[in-house]
């Protein structure tokens, strides 16, 4: 069986949602570090565009999203389950919320000026200069919360998920599925890469409890790779057969037509190729690299635009 390959770096919030996932489900899994803001060639070479951190890589196939990632490991190592049966649309909801409302929430407070001080202390000031501008082009268009108004909003969800732990161990029962991940790594960020900020989580001591139970969990079993070899390991082989041929079009775009993908919010960056599989639950382009070779780049549909390629 191919290997994982998580492209991610140390600080990255969604890439700690993946790696403590790997570990849940006690994966062996190849880590490729890639740097925090762009220029991001190597990054480019596999996904065509799309930027966001992490992506998992198997082979030659790409996938984008950690909620797409998600099901990627819960298809390769069931057990233990993400998405519990009884609870399968509760968990994805809040995952979704976590991953979204929750997220912007916390980044708000997390890199307040404040934050943000904090968190480039001792650092040149071009290094928070970088930062800054590559976020705020990933931002374009979208609505930022001020500073105030984020730390208001993520005191009332962390009180929220408060009482979620207050009864069980995790958010909705006894074992840790897809919510708990993702409410935890943007927590995460403000306890361990930014602990400046990490006194907004006093108040709430069952979710400090909660973040201990998770972190408990680690990262599984991981080896180091560059992506210099990660890309020769996707030039040489083939992306896999689809396992779901079933096209639902949405668009009236046919399969084989030129199209693009991109987020529907954050980091727009398109990922244009043919259009190879439009399942219920995602989209498959397929892309010719110089370096990496013949590629198939995955998409969730949900929070991913497709549209038909300008000539």
């Amino acid at each position: 069986m191919p290997d994982l390959i998580l492209h991610h770096y140390p600080t990255s919030p969604f890439s700690e949602k993946v790696r403590l996932i790997l570990g849940h489900k006690q994966l062996s899994w190849q880590s490729v570090n890639i740097p925090r803001i762009m220029p991001k060639p190597d990054v480019i070479a596999l996904t065509g565009g799309y930027r966001r951190t992490p992506f998992l890589q198997i082979g030659a196939d790409i996938y984008c999203d950690t909620a797409l990632i998600c099901d990627v490991l819960e298809h390769r190592q069931p057990e233990p389950t993400l998405y519990p049966e009884h609870l399968k649309g509760a968990a994805r909801v809040l995952a979704q919320w976590a991953d979204s409302t929750l997220f912007w929430a916390a980044m708000g407070h997390n890199l307040s000026p404040k934050g943000a001080a904090a968190l480039f202390a001792g650092q040149p000031p071009e290094a928070a200069q970088a930062f800054a501008a590559d976020r705020g082009a990933m931002r374009t268009g979208m609505t930022s919360l001020r500073p105030g108004d984020a730390t208001a909003a993520y005191k009332s969800y962390l009180r929220r998920l408060s009482t979620m732990v207050d009864m069980h161990p995790f958010l909705l029962g006894d074992a840790p599925c897809v919510a708990d991940f993702a409410a935890y790594h943007p927590l995460w960020f403000s306890r361990v890469v930014n602990p400046a900020m990490a006194g907004i989580l006093d108040a709430t001591p069952n979710v400090i409890e909660w973040m201990d139970r998770m972190a408990a969990i680690g990262h599984g079993h991981s080896s180091k790779l560059t992506a210099t070899e990660a890309i020769a390991i996707a030039a040489a082989a083939q992306p896999a057969p689809h396992t779901d041929d079933t096209f639902q079009d949405d668009h009236g775009i046919a399969l084989g037509s030129r199209v693009t993908i991109s987020a529907e919010t954050f980091g727009q960056e398109p990922t244009e190729g043919i259009l190879r599989a439009a399942t219920r639950t995602r989209y498959t382009l397929e892309r010719t690299d110089e370096r990496a070779g013949l590629l198939h780049v995955h998409f969730p549909r949900i929070g991913f635009v497709l549209r038909e390629a300008r000539a």
